[in-house]
């Protein structure tokens, strides 16, 4: 025999969502301006993909001009640039995920193991502050100390690591590593910060444990530490994955002054500079939508088939 508690959560259960959105209206309340925006500035905007299927005219009302089908693909794969600027957008891809993804993750292990609070607050804030210095900033300190007459340049030479000084930004061999180096600095304390959060999140029992079974620091911040920030690590690397054909596109034109330096475009010339140059500058709104459109479905493609992977490995995965 049913008791009236045991009826009642029966009948609780058999409400429909639309009964539960109903009884949480001001709750869900909360979320409209969230829903909205998104609406607004995500969803709506798509529309506009059609564009790069026309032949686009300023003056032209979004969705109404001629269409050309796949002739803005055909264009944007036959242009000479174009497999020079996947290979660079490629290479600078690949180095962020081998080395810039991985050090914020020991950064913020190596932030844990500190024991002084004071100090830990005061290397996370120095740490974070770069991300706030814009790339315009930033480039031009960057011409300065790598400059000929600049701070490198003088540590080189009076270390007679070279004996004259080295032009980085007239030889393009540098620049991938300028690219790297730069963004570690300014975005290093920025990225880590998910990740100091997710270790405050650590059970101090489990660092307990680990010292009556005599395990050593090391072992403690790979066995304990890493293992519980394994989700978040995974989680971002998907992110990461899925975006390997975005490029910091204002660091990119910042470092190359704006893509004037042609002694640069060889390493310099990714997929973003690419639509920028043949498509917003010369006016052709609709190639660029479809070179925009392009790097769209290969990053979602990459986003599901990391996702897939982790999931079949049994990894934390997005769905």
């Amino acid at each position: 025999m049913k008791t009236p508690q045991a009826t009642g959560n029966s009948a609780a259960a058999k409400k429909s969502s639309w009964q539960k959105l109903l009884e949480q209206w001001d709750l869900q309340a909360l979320l409209l301006p969230g829903f909205l925006l998104t609406l607004l500035f995500t969803y709506v905007p798509m529309y506009g993909v059609i564009m790069g299927f026309q032949q686009y005219k300023l003056g032209d009302f979004p969705g109404f001009s001629e269409w050309v089908g796949f002739k803005h693909f055909i264009d944007m794969f036959s242009l000479p640039d174009f497999g020079l600027s996947i290979r660079n957008t490629l290479v600078i891809a690949v180095l962020r995920m081998l080395i810039s993804f991985w050090i914020p993750i020991i950064f913020a292990v190596l932030m844990n193991e500190l024991k002084s609070q004071g100090l830990k607050k005061t290397v996370q804030t120095v740490s974070y502050l770069p991300h706030f210095i814009s790339w315009t900033v930033t480039a031009a300190l960057l011409f300065d100390m790598l400059g000929t007459n600049g701070t490198v340049n003088e540590l080189i030479v009076n270390l007679h690591i070279a004996s004259e000084p080295i032009a980085f930004f007239q030889h393009g061999e540098y620049f991938w590593a300028i690219v790297i180096l730069s963004d570690i600095w300014k975005e290093l304390g920025w990225n880590a910060i998910i990740y100091i959060s997710a270790i405050t999140s650590v059970s101090q029992d489990m660092y307990e444990a680990a010292d009556i079974d005599g395990a050593t620091r090391l072992q403690k911040m790979w066995y304990i530490t890493v293992q519980s920030i394994k989700p978040t690590i995974v989680l971002l690397f998907i992110f990461q994955v899925g975006g390997l054909l975005n490029s910091s596109f204002d660091q990119i034109m910042m470092l190359t002054n704006q893509m004037t330096n042609p002694l640069l475009r060889e390493y310099a010339d990714v997929i973003d500079t690419y639509i920028y140059r043949y498509g917003m500058s010369m006016g052709r709104f609709s190639f660029a939508a479809a070179s925009g459109l392009f790097k769209s479905v290969i990053n979602f493609a990459l986003l599901l088939i990391s996702n897939g992977i982790a999931g079949k490995l049994g990894e934390t995965a997005l769905f």
